[in-house]
């Protein structure tokens, strides 16, 4: 048996085999151990505190870096062994690929993690926290690129010649693809600094609705007639929008015109009238009403007055009961509304109608 374990075999003994399969046997067994009995309890004690940020580092160990010692430990066992040089570049060149991939992987992990606490601590809705997903897209093609770089680096290639390279053509590229990177400019401008979200009532330029997804190249909207509005996020950042979700209040004015026949008495009545309407509606403050100005066939009444909710259906319905409150209060009163109408003078002459005397 001693003088079996001591053959050779690709120039390594059974016995040098043995132990390295040993060690690795081990190895496997350690991290079972790790994971069931210490990984345990260490998970029972960050879930019981109220930070976020161990058990997003505790994720991240578990997920990506303990993998990744496991993987190392068994390399280095491996690299132990007499290996031909063809065989060990290669084996170091897969170790390098793997250490790089589990990094970034736990980096783009904790990064996302820790943005999206943040943005909960923030109490931001739900629908700006999928909207990280674009954020986190971007930010994680870079990360890779440099990952990548680092990886480049280790295996002996020139990197100041690679990212010389990609500067030359990272200008070509980004003067032919200006427009898209002008719409990925203006995605983080709308994230970062939320002129709309999703949900809410904008108006840009004729273009009226609500926003149902933010990307990031285009933003789209839904109009009241139900159609999708699909619109580049440059053009959104380079335009005038109106959110009216972030209204306070609604402003509403209206003219009312009276007829000339109306009596003098019932004339100085109305605005004192409207006023009553409006302060007995729900969400509605009276701002003022006012005889405004003498029109060719009527009296001009002008009102304003406020909706204490940027809600359109709620000042529709406020407007509406208004309106028919005046209506009905004008009836009972006798108070006529005024109608254009157009008065004929016909004169008539006395005389022959040919032009000449009557002999």
């Amino acid at each position: 048996m001693k003088d079996l374990l001591e053959q050779s075999f690709w120039g390594n003994t059974y016995f040098a085999y043995l132990v390295a399969f040993g060690s690795m046997l081990l190895t496997w067994a350690a991290v079972q151990v790790i994971k069931r009995t210490i990984g345990r309890r260490i998970h029972r004690i960050v879930v019981g505190t109220e930070s976020e940020y161990d058990d997003m580092v505790f994720r991240a160990v578990q997920r990506f870096l303990l993998p990744l010692a496991y993987i190392a430990i068994n390399y280095q066992i491996i690299t132990q062994l007499n290996l031909h040089p063809n065989l060990a570049k290669v084996l170091r060149a897969a170790m390098y690929v793997v250490a790089v991939y589990f990094i970034v992987r736990a980096v783009n992990h904790m990064l996302e993690a820790l943005l999206k606490g943040i943005m909960e601590k923030r109490q931001e809705s739900a629908e700006r926290i999928r909207q990280l997903k674009g954020v986190m897209l971007v930010l994680k093609a870079v990360i890779w690129l440099l990952g990548l770089v680092v990886l480049l680096d280790n295996l002996g290639y020139d990197v100041a010649t690679i990212i010389a390279g990609m500067g030359i053509g990272g200008i070509a590229i980004a003067l032919a693809a200006q427009t898209i990177l002008g719409d990925l400019f203006s995605y983080f401008v709308i994230f970062f600094d939320k002129p709309f979200e999703i949900g809410d009532f904008i108006l840009v330029e004729d273009k009226l609705g609500s926003i149902e997804h933010i990307g990031i190249k285009t933003t789209r909207i839904r109009s009241l007639s139900g159609e999708q509005i699909i619109l580049s996020n440059n053009h959104l950042t380079n335009s005038a929008v109106h959110n009216f979700k972030r209204m306070a209040r609604r402003r509403i004015s209206f003219t009312i015109r009276v007829s000339y026949a109306t009596p003098a008495e019932l004339i100085k009545e109305i605005p004192v009238m409207i006023k009553e309407i409006i302060d007995g509606v729900e969400n509605a403050s009276f701002d003022r009403s006012h005889m405004a100005s003498f029109g060719e066939y009527s009296i001009h009444f002008d009102t304003v007055y406020y909706i204490e909710s940027p809600d359109y259906l709620k000042y529709m319905d406020a407007q509406q009961q208004i309106l028919q409150r005046i209506f009905e209060a004008f009836q009972a009163k006798g108070i006529e509304f005024a109608i254009p109408t157009q008065h004929l003078f016909l004169a008539q002459r006395n005389g022959p109608l040919n032009g000449s005397d009557n002999k």
